[in-house]
């Protein structure tokens, strides 16, 4: 019997209320196991389930979705978080201010607007494995649609500093401009790589998703006094997270980010 088998799922019938998950690819989705569950138990007719949809695709299938009178919204995930934010009709809250969301709620004109819940989750996830984000010195790995999220959040949760290290440094720097026009005294740069002393360091990259993909850092600059986290949910042990265990460090898994937002996300969309 698998570790979900026994999980609650909401009967479906005519009157369920249909929420799409849009990803590319699919395979490593897990958010509707917590998510179906979680309605479930709260006796709510509502079903969440993946569609797999490429980038060159999700203009067409969005305005698909517009007509879809029992979708209650999306919920969206690699790598399609900041093209969402762009195709939305409007962005509340963070979502507005860094350009990504990771769900979008369906209003009755087939409007969507959208909301970023990765970040809260990230640091909620954190809390909830013991682990204050105040005060530590964190790397932040990649410059994308959920590392967007995250980097605000671990601001907004008091970090000393906070380090953003991408493929591309153009990217970096312009992640960094966004926060400090929200903060101009946040302790936020960039940097070329990523050597140094950090107490959290977090990929927030893709790289992970799949078994050929190369680890985001060199695992020799991994210090086992350094708390390892990821954003990916599966594998729920990443190349990265086997080798900061084989280094001494502490990891953080994926998917607290996920379920540490559930709530949140069902009351958006369902509430």
């Amino acid at each position: 019997m698998s570790e979900t088998s026994s999980l609650p799922v909401a009967p479906i019938d005519g009157r369920t209320r249909v929420v799409v998950i849009l990803a590319y690819p699919t395979h490593h989705v897990r958010t509707p196991t917590f998510f179906n569950a979680r309605v479930a138990a709260l006796g709510l007719n509502a079903v969440l389930v993946p569609w797999k949809v490429s980038p060159a695709q999700l203009p067409a299938a969005l305005e698909g979705l517009r007509l879809v009178e029992n979708l209650a919204g999306v919920i969206v995930t690699v790598p399609h978080k900041q093209q969402m934010a762009a195709l939305c009709d409007g962005l509340e809250g963070i979502a507005a201010h860094l350009g990504v969301c990771n769900v979008a709620r369906r209003t009755p004109d087939g409007r969507f607007i959208g909301r970023m819940y990765d970040g809260v989750g990230f640091v909620t996830g954190l809390r909830g494995q013991g682990i204050d984000p105040a005060g530590k010195r964190a790397l932040l790995l990649g410059a994308g649609g959920a590392a967007t999220a995250v980097a605000a959040a671990l601001l907004d949760a008091g970090v000393r500093q906070l380090t953003i290290v991408n493929r591309t440094r153009d990217k970096a720097d312009l992640l960094v401009a966004q926060l400090k026009a929200k903060r101009p005294d946040a302790a936020v740069g960039s940097a070329e790589g990523a050597a140094g002393q950090w107490d959290l360091i977090v990929n927030g990259t893709s790289l992970g998703l799949k078994p050929e993909d190369p680890l985001p850092l060199d695992p020799v600059l991994l210090d086992p006094s350094s708390l390892v986290a990821e954003v990916i949910m599966q594998p729920a042990e990443t190349a990265l997270l086997l080798a900061a265990k084989a280094r001494g460090c502490r990891i953080h898994r994926g998917e607290h980010m996920v379920t540490a937002q559930i709530d949140l996300l069902v009351d958006y969309l369902l509430g």
